[in-house]
C-alpha cells in the first residue's frame, strides 16, 4: 500500500451500504428545540452497557455514520453561509453577503464559516474513500433536515452549530476508543482483519484519522462559541461525549443524535447536492490532509 494513501477496506466493507431505514428504525428519534441548542442524550450509561453498543457496532457502520455527520455538517455550513443569518452584524452584516462582508460586519468570523465548510466536505471525501464510495451521489443521505428558522438569527444557528459540533466531537472520541479495541481484537485473532476486513494496522490508522477529525471538529465548537460571542470560547479543559457511548449501536449511540437531522418532521430540508453543487462561491481553501498511513 502507498504509505501517503488512505487504506480502502477489505470487499466486505466496500460492499455495505447503510440502509436507511435499518438506521432509523435502530436509532429512534430524539426530540430537538427549536434553536438546538440543548441536544444531549442524557446520563451515561453503564460500563458494562457501553461496552457491549460499543462491541455491536463495525467498522463499515463507523465510517457510514461519521460519512452521514460529515455531510449533515457540510450541508448546514453551506446554508448558514447563505441564509438570513449571514447578515447578521456578527457575519457580513446588513445586506452583506458570505462573498461581500460590509463595514458593519465581521470578516473574520464569515471566514471561520468558510473554512469549517471546507473541512467538513474533506472529511466526508474521507470517510467516502473509506467506504468504497466512488461520488456524493452514492451517499446513504441527500437531503437534512433543521428545525425551523436555523439559519435565520445568529442564536439559532449557532445553538445548533455548538448542539452539532458537540455530538461529533463525542462520536469521535468514542471512535477513537473503538476502533483502537478492535485494532486489539484484530492482533488477538491472529492479524488477520477484523471481521475479515481490516488489519490492526488499518484500524491503528483510522483510529488517528478519528483523532485528527476530533481536533478540528473541536476547533470549529470553540470558533462557534467565538461567533456567539460566548466566553471564555475555550470553555473546556477536556472535550466530553456528550452522553454519546457507541456510534452505531445502542440507545446513546452518535445515530440517536443525527437522526433527527433525517427526518421530516423537524424541519425544512436542505439538499447536499445543492450544498456541494454551490460550495465553492461562499468557501475558502484550507491546507492539510489525512494522516500518513505508516504500516
Amino acid at each position: 500500500m502507498n504509505h501517503n494513501e488512505l487504506p480502502t477496506p477489505g470487499e466486505a466493507v466496500l460492499r455495505a451500504r447503510l440502509d436507511r431505514r435499518r438506521f432509523l428504525s435502530q436509532a429512534g428519534v430524539v426530540g430537538l428545540g427549536a434553536a438546538a441548542a440543548g441536544l444531549t442524550l442524557g446520563e451515561a450509561m453503564p460500563a458494562r452497557a457501553q461496552s457491549s453498543s460499543q462491541s455491536a457496532d463495525t467498522p463499515t457502520e463507523i465510517l457510514t455514520a461519521f460519512l452521514i455527520a460529515e455531510d449533515l455538517a457540510t450541508t448546514f455550513y453551506y446554508n448558514g453561509l447563505v441564509g438570513k443569518v449571514i447578515q447578521d452584524p456578527a457575519l457580513a452584516g446588513p445586506g452583506g453577503t458570505a462573498a461581500s462582508v460590509t463595514a458593519d460586519g465581521n470578516a473574520g468570523n464569515v471566514n471561520y464559516l468558510q473554512a469549517a465548510l471546507t473541512e467538513e466536505i474533506s472529511h466526508a471525501d474521507v470517510m467516502r474513500s473509506g467506504l468504497g464510495i466512488a461520488n456524493p451521489s452514492g451517499d446513504p443521505q441527500q437531503t437534512f433536515y433543521f428545525p425551523a428558522g436555523t439559519f435565520d438569527t445568529l442564536a439559532a444557528f449557532t445553538g445548533t452549530l455548538n448542539a452539532l459540533e458537540n455530538a461529533f466531537i463525542g462520536a469521535y472520541l468514542n471512535a477513537v476508543q473503538e476502533l483502537a479495541a478492535m485494532a486489539v481484537t484484530a492482533r488477538l485473532n491472529g492479524n488477520t482483519g477484523y471481521v475479515g476486513s481490516l488489519s490492526a494496522v488499518e484500524l491503528e490508522y483510522f483510529a488517528k484519522v478519528a483523532a485528527s477529525i476530533l481536533g478540528i471538529e473541536c476547533e470549529h465548537r470553540v470558533l462557534g462559541r467565538v461567533i456567539s460571542n460566548s466566553n471564555p470560547a475555550n470553555n473546556l479543559a477536556y472535550e466530553q461525549t456528550d452522553g454519546i457511548t457507541a456510534i452505531y449501536n445502542g440507545t446513546s449511540s452518535a445515530v440517536v443524535a443525527l437522526t433527527p437531522f433525517l427526518t421530516e418532521s423537524t424541519g425544512p430540508g436542505y439538499s447536499l447536492a445543492t450544498a456541494l453543487a454551490n460550495q465553492k462561491s461562499v468557501s475558502l481553501p484550507v491546507t492539510g490532509a489525512p494522516p500518513v498511513y505508516l504500516s
